[in-house]
């Protein structure tokens, strides 16, 4: 009871003079021109344009542009990236028309793009999309066979990346599309020692609609009078009727131990203030779902929200960019009981020096996918990922008539025809 009068006493009459702290450095100079020291720092800012060239594959439009124009939420679910990666790399300038001189060769597949009436993607579809594709391009031109891909990378933004599936046992026992096993996965899933994160994968921000965040900024001087703030699902009843799968139950502890604390602003209600009340908040729970990321990462770090990241052994976007265990906090997902004990103990210093490094635009920037293009942004940061695998291995190119995928292998319902 002690430590709740404290955080109420410091939400009531701390938390407004100390916005200016963490907008203002101490001689008045404007915090948010300064760059990150060190490594994360130069990874952040640096320059892909001339360190490598992508070719991009012309795909017929069944597989990209059909799909969109068919149903255009496409462009606003948390899986948009693979359209506007391909958007963007269409007037790059690391993109050529030779591909006798191309590093990487990208196949723009929209597999999420194929919607059932309630949003969702037709994940049965995925695996069969991506397959037909990839035999497009084998069969049209000869770079895929040179390397069985390995030269060849892929966005796929899923749950469970190209597992290609929202639960996780269903996942793992799908595996990787086993015709993708030598691209490179640029994928939002992220999970250390699983079988649907390959080595050499590039981990990426789930898309966000940048243009819709940039509407419900609020001003800077906004006092952060929230403690802890979520909006979301706590059970899903219809995919997990005994409520025992569903985010390893991370979610239905947070709802269970803190819907009647003062201190935790939770709801399964998504207000239209949702935006403008995460820039009132100082923490904001970003707990596993189906799978361990979700949007709210992206928008804990666009608004300035300390993310609480509650997903055990999670691989974060652009980690070797973006210094997570320097903005987040961390909650093992059986420590969600004690949740409260645990944000309440963090000293106010450490809750400043956060949030002074999350009013760091280049790192806000690495997260959002903008239109048009910036330096620094996702986009960068992916090309940037792709260009620090270079030169690729001589021995990924294959002998004539080699071949190592087994382009049979895998269910049997993704052998049929798209």
């Amino acid at each position: 009871m002690q430590t709740l009068f404290r955080w109420w006493w410091i939400l009531g009459t701390v938390v407004f003079a100390s916005n200016f702290v963490w907008s203002r450095g101490g001689d008045g100079r404007s915090l948010h021109m300064e760059r990150l020291e060190g490594s994360a720092g130069d990874v952040l800012e640096d320059n892909p344009v001339g360190r490598l060239k992508v070719f991009v594959y012309n795909l017929p439009p069944k597989y990209n542009k059909k799909l969109l124009g068919r149903d255009p939420r496409c462009l606003t679910h948390m899986f948009a990236a693979e359209i506007f990666m391909h958007k963007f790399l269409l007037s790059s300038p690391v993109r050529t028309l030779d591909p006798s001189e191309a590093d990487w060769f990208y196949t723009p597949v929209y597999t999420t793009c194929d919607l059932a009436e309630n949003g969702l993607p037709l994940h049965h579809k995925f695996a069969r999309v991506m397959r037909s594709a990839i035999l497009y391009v084998a069969t049209n031109w000869p770079y895929w066979n040179r390397t069985d891909g390995a030269d060849h990378f892929f966005v796929v933004p899923h749950d469970f990346g190209a597992c290609f599936h929202y639960k996780e046992e269903k996942a793992i026992e799908r595996g990787i599309l086993p015709m993708l096993e030598r691209a490179t996965l640029v994928q939002t899933f992220g999970q250390r020692n699983h079988v649907c994160l390959n080595n050499g994968s590039i981990t990426i921000p789930p898309y966000a609609p940048p243009q819709k965040m940039l509407a419900h900024h609020v001003s800077k001087d906004t006092p952060r009078s929230i403690f802890v703030y979520f909006r979301g699902m706590f059970y899903d009843d219809y995919n997990d009727p005994e409520g025992g799968y569903y985010a390893r139950g991370a979610r239905a502890a947070v709802w269970e131990n803190f819907k009647d604390n003062p201190l935790f602003d939770i709801s399964t209600d998504h207000p239209t203030t949702y935006y403008e009340d995460m820039q009132r908040a100082i923490f904001c729970l970003c707990p596993l779902g189906w799978a361990p990321w979700s949007p709210r990462l992206v928008e804990a770090v666009v608004f300035g929200c300390i993310p609480v990241i509650i997903a055990d052994d999670i691989v974060l976007p652009f980690s070797d960019a973006i210094p997570w265990e320097d903005i987040g906090v961390f909650v093992a997902e059986d420590d969600v009981p004690y949740l409260d004990t645990i944000l309440t103990s963090i000293p106010m210093e450490v809750i400043l020096r956060k949030q002074k490094m999350l009013a760091n635009p280049y790192m806000k920037r690495a997260m959002q996918f903008p239109k048009p293009a910036q330096p620094g942004d996702a986009f960068h940061q992916i090309l940037n990922g792709l260009a620090r695998k270079l030169p690729h291995p001589v021995n990924v190119f294959l002998k004539p008539g080699e071949r190592i995928l087994n382009w049979t292998a895998g269910p049997v319902g993704d052998l049929k025809p798209w």
